[in-house]
């Protein structure tokens, strides 16, 4: 999932005057279909930059509540940070990822309750790997931590400014954005090999990489933002087996491009904020939206899929300054029910029970 560029936020925070979102703790809300083995949803909020407001919201399938500040309930003497970046889960521990505080929050990932906290220098993402977190930060480096100890163990030069990541074929995959050298962006994706755990290729991509995902047949899908009106947003797909690029097909892509796999299919967010759909199996545009009831949104920020019902859920930033929503659509693309997030929602995860 593509989440808000650091440039972009402080462009975007020097523009739009910093609300307080005003929050019940619960908020009755009405979803009746989770799955029976998940507890919930997960959503993080970066909030406005500088402003320190990122929180954590987590909707009970159980009970159909909606805690607004699920962090902030267990933890009344924390807060998460300034600009809640990536959350992700392994094992019983939730790795919140808070990139302009520069730490790490681990949790416990049904309870919320405080763990520990890993300083790491502006840290982006986060994706796991047999005992360990893989977290990129803007020091031009990928940070391994050891998921028992809770330690930083190794770092791994890659290229500038690293973003998303996917492992695939036992191999991880480090998009290298370079988007804070404004009119020179890196354009490349760095592979690292999990057992040495150093980089071994780089690959040549569209410029300003971002955002990743993985199918089932030997693809990673590599979003990028461009560079301005010289280079256009575009989509590069590489094969696992051979690292080479095997096509860079034409999307309307725009400036929020969380891209996610589910099946045969990977959907994206287009520059009018529809939700494509592109065929794994066949490599080609499957629909030009996969929304099928009429919903729309102003700013579709965040993807997420829940692989055991085919639910995809969607967030809308709406206007980046005041509270969102999540939006979970059932498989056939018709909406099942609408949250209030907080603002910017920027990652969707869920919790089993």
């Amino acid at each position: 999932m593509r989440s808000f560029k650091l440039k972009n936020l402080i462009v975007l925070c020097a523009a739009l005057a910093t609300l307080s979102a005003c929050k019940k703790d619960r908020i009755p809300v009405t979803p009746d279909k989770p799955a029976a083995e998940r507890a919930g949803v997960y959503i993080l909020n970066q909030g406005n930059f500088g402003a320190n407001n990122s929180t954590l919201s987590f909707y009970n399938y159980t009970t159909k509540q909606l805690t607004a500040d699920f962090f902030g309930a267990a933890n009344p003497d924390k807060k998460i940070g300034d600009t809640g970046n990536d959350v992700g889960i392994y094992g019983s521990k939730m790795y919140i990822i808070v990139n302009n505080s520069g730490t790490i929050k681990v949790v416990n990932a049904k309870t919320g309750v405080f763990v520990k906290e890993i300083a790491l220098n502006q840290c982006r993402n986060v994706v796991f790997y047999k005992s360990n977190a893989f977290v990129t930060s803007y020091d031009n480096k990928v940070a391994v931590i050891d998921t028992t100890s809770l330690t930083i163990t190794k770092s791994i030069a890659v290229g500038r400014n690293p973003e998303q990541m996917v492992v695939s074929n036992n191999k991880l995959y480090v998009a290298n954005s370079g988007g804070l050298s404004f009119g020179n962006p890196d354009k490349t994706v760095s592979v690292i090999d999990l057992t040495s755990l150093t980089e071994t290729k780089k690959i040549d991509v569209i410029a300003d990489p971002v955002s990743m995902t993985a199918d089932n047949y030997g693809n990673i899908y590599v979003l990028s933002l461009g560079n301005f009106d010289d280079i256009a947003p575009g989509l590069t797909i590489i094969d696992n087996n051979t690292d080479a690029v095997k096509s860079k097909p034409a999307v309307a892509l725009g400036y929020n491009i969380p891209i996610i796999a589910l099946g045969d299919f990977v959907y994206y967010p287009t520059a009018d904020n529809k939700i494509a759909v592109y065929n794994a199996k066949t490599q080609k545009a499957e629909k030009d939206n996969f929304i099928t009831d009429g919903t729309t949104f102003l700013s579709a920020f965040a993807l997420a899929a829940d692989e055991t019902t085919g639910e995809i859920f969607v967030t809308d930033a709406k206007d980046f300054n005041s509270n969102g929503t999540l939006t979970a659509f059932d498989k056939n693309g018709k909406k099942e029910y609408t949250l209030t997030t907080g603002i910017s929602p920027g990652k969707v995860i869920l919790v089993n029970k």
